[in-house]
């Protein structure tokens, strides 16, 4: 098989449910051995992403980049995080990316008592507090819920920030002021007809060029249709109850919304990840979403195979 690589950058959804360090230095090592350009980890209650990514360079020093996807900001503050951004840039020399997100309601209000207020302001006095840190520059913000006032002693690479977006002008935002959103649950026609517009737009009115568009794809090589497409109505029903998924996934126009997961035959999947290129993704972030364990390792020895040849 040729080894066409749509002209996107392959990243490895590096897992959610990540118990220990050790686990994500596996995923670090598979990610390098099998030819990614990158390696994400979620934010879940599992180890924090950053903190396990900053452990783990080591194991793969020919990986160009370490990111999560995506830190919520609800309940932190742009001064703490960025610490901990630059701190691990130091530990990654210079390849680490911060994927970053407002959250949900239910984060914040169920998980953390914090009232969910105008999100979108939150999300626009964070990073306007942010990314002047990450730079080495001060801050010196006052916003409509943030304050930040300060300048941080940290020797590192400015840190690019991906964030995470689905309503319109997030999207606008992220065009405007950040280095790309990166997208869950978001198949290849609302990625054309929906994100690339309000992102555009963005980019347009402040003068830049388009940013990175990631997009999230769960795969699984098998034969066992039915059993693979189970878990992935179980994965699908847990985004379709936030309903700003749920508005967006309801754009693809799908039978079922657990269609998006690509599910079958190495070439069946690799057709479907070409859709996710053709339709103006930057960058593929792949996670494997297997029912059984066969169907996990045949799916990592066909990414395998495919990348490093």
């Amino acid at each position: 098989m040729a080894n066409d690589r749509f002209g996107v950058r392959w990243g490895l959804a590096g897992g959610t449910m990540l118990a220990t360090v050790e686990e994500a230095r596996e995923a670090a090592r598979f990610a390098e051995a099998s030819g990614f350009d990158g390696l994400w980890i979620s934010h879940a209650m599992a180890v924090d992403p950053i903190v396990a990514l900053a452990c783990v360079g080591a194991e793969a020093p020919s990986l160009k980049e370490f990111g999560t996807s995506v830190v919520p900001l609800y309940g932190r503050y742009p001064i703490g995080l960025a610490q901990l951004a630059m701190t691990a840039q130091t530990a990654l020399g210079g390849r680490f990316t911060l994927g970053i997100g407002a959250a949900s309601k239910e984060q914040a209000e169920d998980r953390m008592g914090i009232a969910w207020d105008r999100p979108f302001s939150f999300t626009r006095d964070f990073v306007d507090g942010l990314q002047p840190l990450l730079a080495g520059q001060a801050a010196s913000v006052v916003g409509d819920q943030l304050t930040t006032r300060t300048q941080l002693d940290i020797k590192a690479p400015n840190t690019p920030i991906l964030l995470a977006a689905l309503g319109p002008r997030m999207l606008r935002f992220a065009g405007e002021r950040v280095e790309g959103t990166t997208l869950g649950q978001c198949g290849p026609r609302t990625i054309a007809n929906y994100v690339l517009p309000h992102l555009d737009a963005g980019a347009e009115a402040a003068g830049r060029e388009r940013p990175r568009v990631m997009a999230l794809v769960r795969i699984c090589v098998t034969e066992d249709y039915s059993g693979a497409f189970e878990l992935a109505k179980a994965i699908s029903a847990r985004y379709q109850a936030f309903p700003s998924y749920a508005k967006v996934l309801a754009q693809e126009g799908l039978a079922d919304p657990a269609d998006l997961h690509l599910i079958g035959s190495w070439q069946q999947v690799l057709d479907g990840l070409a859709a996710y290129a053709e339709a103006g993704a930057s960058d593929l972030r792949i996670e494997v979403s297997a029912h059984t364990e066969a169907a996990r390792e045949a799916t990592r020895l066909a990414l395998a195979d495919y990348l490093s040849s």
